[in-house]
């Protein structure tokens, strides 16, 4: 996994983000073709918005992303957005979908940071860091 950082105006950043989200009531529907077209938006959304995908499998019923996203726009709005827009293109070049589920996907999500030291080393590397007197 590359873990090179990346700068916006700013900011020198490394954020990379484990992100698992599902169909409304998990139902296997990332299939025939679905999983595809789910995955050129997430592509084209990620590129949009200047994220780089790392990983990115599409179950039937849930998609795992590894992605870094640049700190001041923030995971939860790319997450919006690729849920959103992919419900919407989605529903509409896949009508059998409607009938399936009320709403694409669930509200919820699950994401983690990963990358970086660990945090006990952060940890001491920021304990180290204070005044002593005579240095």
């Amino acid at each position: 996994m590359p873990n090179q950082f990346k700068s916006n105006n700013n900011i020198l950043y490394a954020c990379q983000y484990h992100i698992v989200w599902c169909p409304k009531y998990r139902r296997k529907v990332l299939v025939n073709g679905v999983d595809t077209r789910l995955r050129e938006i997430i592509q084209q959304v990620a590129q949009e918005k200047k994220c780089e995908i790392i990983e990115l499998e599409i179950m039937p019923d849930h998609v795992h992303l590894l992605i870094s996203i640049d700190p001041q726009f923030g995971v939860q709005q790319v997450i919006k957005i690729i849920k959103g827009r992919s419900s919407r293109y989605l529903r509409q070049e896949f009508p059998w979908l409607k009938s399936r589920l009320p709403t694409l996907w669930t509200n919820s999500y699950f994401v983690a940071t990963v990358g970086g030291a660990p945090l006990d080393v952060v940890k001491k590397y920021i304990e180290n860091q204070k005044w002593k007197p005579g240095t």
